[in-house]
């Protein structure tokens, strides 16, 4: 089966993952206009983003019961709601009201990515083919795409709502994409008399990787441009090369980890991919120019790409068809949460050291992810039930 005819089983959820890059690159290449638009230091705007944390895991909790009961319709009705969060950051009138915004912000994209990566789970059982890592690169090439038409807009000099509006415009188009067509396959449910408890073992060991490698994803997603234009004297809105770089070989990185999954497995897989994160990490913290910053982010997001598809895939293998869902969003609970939680400690760090302190932590994590790919590796699949 070839790449496109994986692209076209996932479509509905794919357009899902890609409206929410579309939002975090045009987020990521305007930071530092919208932290200045709120006046707020490195520490008080990192800790912002704490809120939508808050948001995001209420979202997840949520999320296996909300989509269960819209059915066709569920991504779509998140789709929708995150068109309405593309308003909430930049009309933000200080760090209350953008701490607020983003709590909304969070339930928003996570209720979406949750969903859809519950949608691709599925598709890959009903499918037997692997299409997390192809499904994810719609949104890092969306990603990379906002963030350089954001950081024209930025050096063109657009205010950040204009840039938002237009974005939003984009998602919208994209929620198009995501109607279900064709005949709805409703959750699969439990065999009789099968084990009701919650598979933690799983469940926390693809946790602790999903948090490490969204730790990492979203910390230079969001420090990378103030790093290359603060720390390396980069231009003003050359920072956001930084974001497309990360989102550009992030996508191809996950196509390649499409084809590479079939020969390495997905386990194999993130192990190689964590070690060439720790590579690019290191590259960034030591970079002497804007140039070789841009190229230590293009390094790290290739390794990083493939690692939270590929966990998700490893997860659905691990437990029934019964409990993906559930297994899915607790996982993301847990590991999402290093999404907002690490740019807001990253940046209590920035202030206090150095944002090239930043980025060895985050080589130093990424390498923590080797040993809890052997622990996964030991983990039992269950016995094969019929969906």
């Amino acid at each position: 089966m070839s790449i496109l005819e994986e692209v076209r089983i996932a479509r509905e959820p794919n357009a899902g993952l890609a409206a929410v890059g579309v939002f975090w690159g045009c987020f990521a290449a305007y930071v530092p206009a919208l932290k200045a638009g709120i006046n707020a230091p490195d520490a008080a705007f990192g800790l912002s983003m704490v809120a939508s944390s808050i948001g995001g895991i209420v979202a997840m909790w949520a999320a296996p019961a909300v989509m269960a009961r819209l059915g066709a319709n569920g991504i779509v009705v998140a789709g929708l709601l995150l068109v309405a969060a593309f308003f909430y950051p930049v009309l933000a009138p200080n760090i209350i009201g953008f701490a607020i915004a983003m709590c909304f912000v969070g339930a928003s994209i996570s209720l979406l990515d949750i969903g859809a990566n519950i949608r691709i789970s599925a598709l890959e059982a009903r499918h037997g083919r692997h299409l997390m890592n192809v499904s994810h690169a719609m949104f890092s090439f969306a990603f990379a795409g906002s963030a350089f038409v954001a950081s024209i807009l930025r050096s063109s000099g657009f205010a950040p709502v204009t840039a938002f509006a237009l974005m939003a415009g984009v998602t919208l188009l994209l929620v198009l994409v995501m109607r279900h067509r064709g005949e709805w396959h409703p959750e699969a449910t439990a065999p009789e008399g099968s084990d009701r408890r919650t598979p933690w073992g799983p469940i926390g060991i693809t946790a602790a990787i999903l948090f490490i490698s969204f730790v990492s994803e979203n910390t230079t997603e969001t420090w990378s441009a103030l790093h290359i234009e603060r720390t390396l004297g980069g231009a003003e809105g050359h920072g956001g090369f930084g974001p497309v770089a990360l989102g550009l070989t992030m996508g191809f990185g996950r196509l390649a980890g499409q084809i590479a999954a079939r020969t390495l497995g997905e386990a194999g897989l993130v192990l190689w991919s964590a070690i060439v994160g720790v590579v690019g990490a290191l590259v960034i913290a030591l970079a002497p120019t804007p140039a070789i910053a841009i190229l230590g982010v293009g390094i790290l997001g290739f390794g990083v790409a493939v690692v939270v598809p590929s966990a998700n895939s490893i997860l659905g293998k691990l437990v029934r068809p019964d409990q993906r869902a559930h297994a899915i969003s607790r996982a993301w609970m847990v590991g999402f949460a290093g999404f907002f939680i690490g740019p807001s400690a990253m940046g209590v760090i920035a202030q206090i050291v150095s944002l090239r302190a930043v980025f060895v932590i985050v080589a130093v994590m990424l390498f923590m992810i080797v040993p809890l790919v052997m622990l996964i590796r030991r983990s039992p699949a269950p016995p094969p039930v019929q969906e």
